[in-house]
């Protein structure tokens, strides 16, 4: 009789992490539609949240983060990560796991320290062009590791031989078709016929930079029926963004947007930040950017992605000082009146393999559990 497949993902802080996680366990029950899947994260991040709501159990550990600026208590982390491991190795026990695999972000350096402890086989998979410290430490844990951009091979041990993926991304930005979405998306969004449509996206937790400068567009643009903007705030800026709005029916300020597809497909520009999930979205789906890099980003990591597109001529980069609504209106306004341009920058976009990257990631991890299926000959092709 055949043995349910069981993994464990770690994946936490942000929707960078979680939401890449999540495409994994899509493409994992996509593969093995009985396989039991389950995440472990901390009680500080979204996991909290995203991961309930998308039908996974949540196991939480005991972990802080890897975080020079925590000061004294960053000699905390030795006995935090032993302690989050062996709470880890437990949970793979009680699950029955076959493989461990770590999203990147510090909530998933104690799987790959407990499957270690376990003798499990784990994975890594390292999402950004810059690794961050806890994927750093755990790729010196685990001889399988796979990236989402080719540059981040040389600041991991062992990442010479690193399987590049791309990153996972939703199974609904992999398949999306713009043009043939577009018109039920401006509905859905409530776009004004012949209106061009600006997202304004500031991550999962939103950007108050980003935010505070479309509010100024908003203002600038308040007289004009041919620009809407969308602004995704993060749920903490929410009420005040809706005041700043009032009486400007251009403008539309969301905590969330759980249609990505369909914000994408409606969308002419977007302006956001450059974590890697979000850059793996924009290449896949080609919809130009204006990409404002987090400048508080471990390693600058943020910038180093952006430059993915920016460097290829599908995005425009601003560095996050200078954000502000006349210095985005100098970039978007032109672009908005030139759509040859902006048609180019989403040729020029390379959607590389994010769009099978969940599926590449799910064949890699059924290897490892030596799970043969058909998928798996699929997409190690």
């Amino acid at each position: 009789m055949r043995t349910p497949l069981s993994v464990v993902i770690g994946a936490g802080g942000t929707g960078g992490h979680i939401y890449p996680g999540l495409a994994l366990a899509e493409a994992l029950r996509r593969a093995v539609p009985d396989a039991v899947v389950s995440f472990v994260g901390t009680t500080r991040g979204l996991e909290g949240e995203l991961i309930p709501r998308a039908g996974y159990r949540l196991h939480t550990v005991d972990m802080i983060p890897f975080d020079p600026s925590l000061g004294a208590k960053r000699y905390l982390l030795p006995a935090a990560l032993l302690k989050s491991g062996a709470q880890c190795r437990s949970i793979l026990k009680a699950q029955g796991a076959q493989v461990a695999v770590g999203m990147g972000g510090y909530p998933s350096a104690p799987v790959i320290v407990g499957a270690k402890m376990a003798g499990l086989p784990s994975l890594i998979h390292e999402s950004n062009a810059v690794p961050g410290r806890a994927n750093q430490f755990a790729a010196r844990l685990t001889s399988n590791i796979a990236v989402a951009f080719d540059r981040s091979r040389a600041h991991l041990s062992g990442g010479q031989d690193a399987l590049t993926t791309g990153m996972p991304i939703a199974a609904s930005l992999a398949a999306l078709d713009r043009p043939t979405l577009r018109a039920e998306a401006r509905r859905a969004l409530g776009v004004p016929a012949g209106a061009r449509l600006v997202l304004v996206n500031g991550g999962s937790l939103g950007a108050a930079r980003l935010t505070a400068a479309a509010v100024g567009l908003a203002h600038r643009w308040r007289d004009r029926a041919d620009v809407h903007l969308l602004i995704k705030t993060g749920p903490a800026q929410l009420d005040d963004t809706v005041r700043q709005l009032s009486g400007m029916p251009g403008a539309r300020a969301v905590p969330y947007l759980d249609r990505m597809d369909l914000a994408y497909a409606a969308a002419d520009l977007v302006v956001c930040r450059a974590g890697s999930a979000t850059v793996a979205e924009l290449a896949t789906t080609g919809v130009p950017a204006v990409l404002v890099p987090y400048p508080h980003a471990p390693g600058d990591h943020q910038t180093h992605n952006a430059r993915v597109l920016s460097d290829a001529g599908a995005g425009l980069l601003v560095p996050d000082a200078e954000t502000t609504a006349f210095r985005l209106a100098g970039l978007i306004e032109p672009l908005l009146a030139d759509p040859a341009r902006l048609a180019a920058m989403s040729g020029a976009a390379d959607p590389g393999n994010h769009a099978r990257a969940a599926g590449l990631l799910a064949a890699r991890v059924l290897e490892l559990a030596s799970y043969p299926t058909s998928y798996t000959r699929e997409y190690a092709a």
